[in-house]
């Protein structure tokens, strides 16, 4: 009893911690965001709603590149900077599936067009998931034990690299499947409407990213990823092969990687071979600002972001328009590297402490 009474005096008399200048110049600038958002709530409610659910549809894509880049950095401590063109060739993959082989944008009916869908989604992902095997085994595999340097040079290289080559088979001019799904209303409540072209892709990322999680925390091969991932040579050890499953992660994360190409071709439905390059360093970072490593993180990071980029050019009051959206967004990541290195849902680890 005396002890938790000079306990509990110790805890009482300790000094408490003051808030420092940057938590509180963060809640000014959490404040200041919130209050425009009401702002643009009240004025024009049917349009904020619009806009936020195109936030979602971009957040959607934007999470399931960013899983990419957050399962290889949680496993190996790599950031794969050629998975953004991962994605694109996948995207690109695709639109030559939609246009040349299925001619699916005919105007084919729904009983037709959602099978042949699905079988390029297939084709997409396994050819994803190949060809990121791959260059882990060629590429990444002999430089582990190497200096950090050397395979982040290496990532670089091979982005442009697949950049060549979505240049050398597509062409410069984008590959274009406009109206591939119908841009008919869903609902529509008092000039608040979604629309089919939209709801595809929640609909189908939603149980994606719900798949990703269960797979990494219930099955075994999940089991062994987190393993490989917090000690490799424990692992090995006890009789996991590390080689196999990097290469699955690696698998598991160019099948993302292609679902998200083919989703990109449904909507906004246009690619080109430089895409990947901008759209994979806006999933990077989303998974910095959710915390790199985490799963939950990236997909709550994507959110954010894709909120961040549709509120900025869709409401009408205050909006810094279209060209500032880059410019926020890297800030954005220029400060979580500053003040919160570990993101919004990551943990510190004793080498960022």
């Amino acid at each position: 009893m005396s002890t938790q009474t000079h306990d509990a005096s110790r805890n009482w008399f300790r000094p408490k911690s003051r808030p420092t200048v940057q938590s509180i110049i963060g809640l000014l600038l959490v404040a200041a965001v919130l209050a425009w958002l009401v702002v643009n709530l009240i004025a024009s409610p049917a349009q904020f709603m619009t806009v936020l659910v195109l936030g979602i549809t971009f957040g959607s894509l934007y999470g399931l590149i960013a899983l990419g880049y957050t399962l290889v950095y949680g496993i190996l401590e790599l950031i794969n900077f050629a998975h953004g063109d991962l994605f694109m060739l996948g995207g690109l993959l695709s639109g030559s599936f939609i246009i040349s082989v299925f001619d699916l944008q005919g105007g084919k009916a729904w009983y037709v067009l959602w099978p042949l869908l699905l079988l390029t989604m297939v084709i997409a992902a396994t050819f994803c998931a190949t060809l990121n095997i791959g260059i882990e085994a060629v590429a990444y595999r002999r430089l582990r034990n190497a200096p950090r340097l050397a395979p982040l040079i290496t990532a670089v290289a091979m982005s442009f690299i697949l950049q060549g080559v979505g240049l050398i088979f597509w062409g410069p001019r984008p590959t274009t499947t406009n109206n591939l799904v119908s841009e008919s209303k869903v609902f529509d409540i008092n000039g608040f409407s979604v629309t089919w072209n939209k709801l595809v892709v929640i609909l189908v990322t939603a149980p994606v990213l719900i798949g990703l999680i269960w797979l990494v925390q219930k099955t075994r091969q999940g089991k062994a990823m987190r393993a490989v991932a917090q000690d490799m040579q424990a692992a090995s050890m006890m009789g996991i092969n590390v080689n196999r499953t990097i290469s699955f992660t690696f698998a598991v994360g160019g099948a993302l990687a292609g679902v998200a190409g083919i989703l990109w071709m449904i909507y906004p439905g246009s690619m080109r071979f430089d895409t990947g390059f901008q759209t994979g360093l806006i999933a990077f970072t989303a998974a910095v600002l959710g915390g790199i490593g985490n799963l939950r993180g990236a997909v709550a990071g994507s959110m954010v972001i894709g909120l961040i980029q549709a509120f900025n050019e869709g409401l009408s009051i205050g909006s810094p328009g279209s060209n500032w959206t880059q410019s926020i967004v890297f800030s954005i990541l220029i400060l979580i590297l500053v003040f919160r290195p570990e993101g919004l849902l990551g943990e510190r680890t004793p080498e960022g402490q």
